[in-house]
This record gives C-alpha cells, structure tokens and sequence, in this order.
C-alpha cells in the first residue's frame, strides 16, 4: 500500500466539510453529487443553476488538477471499458436504491445523524469490502 500523506486528506476533507456546510446553509440544499446531477434534467429553471453550477465546479476542479498535477488524477481504469460500464450502472442503481450517494449519505447525512444515512453508509462500505474480497481474492484479480 503506497504511503498515504495526512496533510492534503485532511485539508480535502475540511474543504470538503466547509463546501457541503456552506450548501446546506446557505442553499438549504444537501451535497449528495448523486441528487444534484440526477435531479438537474428535470429541475425548474431557479433550482437548475446552482446544481449546473455544481457540476461545473466539479469537472473544473478535475481538469484544473489534471493540469497542475497530472500525477495525481487517475487517467486510466485498471479495468475494462465493459466492467466500467457495469460498475457504473451498479452505481446508479444503487444510488437511487438507497436514495443518495456516499456523499449525500456519509458527508451529510451523518453528519445530520440521519439514522438511514448511518445505515445506507454502513452499508456502501460492507458491499465496498465484499467486491474487493471477491474480486481480489476469490476470482484472481478482478475483472479485465
């Protein structure tokens, strides 16, 4: 396992305590990526911007970092195209199964002490844990 730096982990994640708190506060809105971007297609006009404005600040911040420090985006799956497919299907269907994301539920549910956030955070990481025995351990490395 590569050595992992405390400093920018911490400083991403008050970055990202401050940015969600500041929604919530400010907006009134929660900071669950799955709920913005899903939402967006078929919000009214007044609610549309923040949520493009989001998105925009989410691809914005990926390519600015791509830029500045290309070394530490990841450019390329160790996965195939159709794994990725399904991965990201599994994603959606789970998303909208629990009714949030790891963000909307671990970010901002917990820290609401949503009993279900809890609960549907618990359970991202039990299945988390579960693909990553399977993948690894059962099936010789995972799918390719």
């Amino acid at each position: 396992m590569p050595h992992i730096s405390l400093l920018p982990s911490t400083v991403g994640g008050l970055i990202l305590g401050a940015a969600s708190s500041l929604l919530f506060s400010l907006n009134g809105r929660l900071c669950g990526v799955s709920g913005i971007v899903g939402d967006l297609p078929a919000a009214p006009n007044g609610d549309r911007s923040w949520r493009v404005a989001f998105v925009a600040g989410l691809l914005a911040g990926g390519g600015g970092l791509a830029l500045v420090r290309h070394d530490l985006v990841a450019l390329a799956s160790e996965q195939s195209l159709g794994a990725s497919i399904v991965a990201g299907v599994l994603v959606g269907i789970g998303t909208r199964m629990s009714r949030g994301c790891t963000s909307g539920h671990g970010l901002c549910g917990i820290a609401r002490l949503s009993t279900r956030s809890c609960v549907a955070t618990l359970v991202f990481i039990a299945a988390g844990v579960a693909t990553v025995f399977v993948t690894r351990h059962l099936i010789g490395g995972g799918f390719s």
